[in-house]
């Protein structure tokens, strides 16, 4: 790695690999000064298409269709590994060999053995390696999590949490990846990884899980005819599959604190294409957030009583985690949205590899592999018929 750049990638050029690559692109115009040039080199995706377009649209240099031409670069220092989730523990190995710093989508792995052997792999270099789980870097949950921190709002009591999409819930949307793997490896992999991770980021971890419910309510999907991009409609093919995993997932949770939590996730919420949303309810303070909302909480205690008692919105500014230098225009009031966490993300880790001083780390592999063992515990109740079930440390 030369001391005066990094030279960044991305491998997958999907809906979240755009998200990514625009991430680094943006990384250096917020905050302060202190990181290296950073040169935005490469875009790999096995569909030459794809990757070539992404490169244009976000100003990368060129465009590869496979992994190990990343790996062999040697201009390329920081690599995002934004690809179907099986396909990661051969990819990040293969990146941390070839001396990169790793940043891995969520969900980390799609065993615990593969996440067990990427977190080795990690701890043998001494590369950066983290997973990226954006909605850390929300101004909004952060400030929550702040308060917590804080003990202002007392010990945390209640924790009900939804994270409602639709991208499945039309039957003529394509087969996927998404859609294969055995339970578990659907909407709670997908999204409900998010949000046992806000969870566990607000009310520390998890201890025990019951409960869990898994339905799969679109039995079979068509293969698309030729190659799709993300959640996009496509033309479809007349070969038809089963699908593998669940669409709902609900269950309940204790975290080692004592307070306890319900979780859903659903990707056939016809209607709501991105509605992650909590409660949470304290000893001393209550609050609320919902992503459609994204520069506002509701916050509830005992200050104001009367007439006028109750939740009162909270808009997230300067004065709130991430804000302040990190919009072009960072006055209270204006407004942020889900793709600027992306740049938030993208700038903590390369302040991780460049050792800069700023943004809170991101997650370790470490993290990615208790996640993991954490959605393990969730498919265990499911096939105990809801029983308790311990998350193993």
């Amino acid at each position: 790695m030369s001391s005066s750049s990094l030279g960044v990638a991305v491998i997958g050029a999907g809906m979240a690999g755009r998200a990514h690559a625009a991430g680094y692109r943006m990384a250096t115009t917020v905050y302060g000064a202190g990181l290296p040039d950073v040169r935005l080199v490469a875009i790999a995706d096995v569909n030459e298409s794809f990757a070539r377009e992404t490169a244009r649209r976000f100003g990368y240099a060129r465009a590869e269709t496979s992994w190990q031409a990343v790996a062999d670069a040697p201009d390329i220092d920081v690599v995002s590994v934004v690809v179907a989730n099986k396909l990661h523990r051969e990819v990040v190995e293969g990146l941390l060999a070839a001396g990169k710093h790793v940043l891995c989508e969520k969900p980390f792995a799609p065993t615990i053995a593969d996440a067990e052997s990427m977190v080795a792999a990690a701890q043998a270099t001494d590369r950066q390696a983290a997973v990226g789980f954006t909605f850390r870097r929300s101004p909004a949950i952060s400030a929550i999590q702040q308060l917590v921190e804080s003990g202002v709002m007392g010990r945390p009591l209640e924790f009900h949490a939804q994270y409602l999409c639709d991208y499945g819930s039309d039957p003529k949307a394509p087969m996927s990846w998404r859609y294969q793997g055995g339970p578990g490896s659907g909407a709670l992999a997908d999204i409900g990884s998010h949000i046992v991770d806000t969870a566990e980021y607000i009310c520390g971890p998890m201890a025990r899980v019951r409960g869990t419910t898994m339905t799969t309510l679109i039995t079979s999907r068509f293969l698309p005819a030729g190659s799709a991009v993300g959640h996009a409609a496509a033309d479809l093919s007349d070969v038809q599959q089963e699908v593998e995993n669940e669409d709902v997932v609900a269950f309940t949770a204790t975290f080692g604190s004592g307070a306890v939590a319900t979780l859903t996730a659903s990707r056939v919420a016809r209607g709501r294409p991105n509605a992650l949303g909590f409660g949470l309810y304290a000893e001393d303070a209550a609050a609320t957030f919902d992503l459609a909302r994204p520069g506002e909480f509701h916050y509830y205690d005992t200050t104001v009583g009367g007439p006028t008692a109750g939740y009162r919105q909270v808009l997230v500014g300067p004065l709130h985690p991430y804000l302040s230098g990190g919009l072009a225009m960072d006055f209270p009031g204006v407004n942020y949205g889900q793709n600027d966490l992306f740049i938030y993300q993208s700038r903590a880790f390369l302040e991780q590899v460049s050792g800069v001083p700023g943004l809170t780390p991101c997650p370790t592999f470490e993290h990615g592999l208790h996640n993991l063992r954490l959605l393990d515990a969730v498919v265990e109740s499911h096939h105990k018929q809801g029983a308790e079930v311990v998350v193993t440390s």
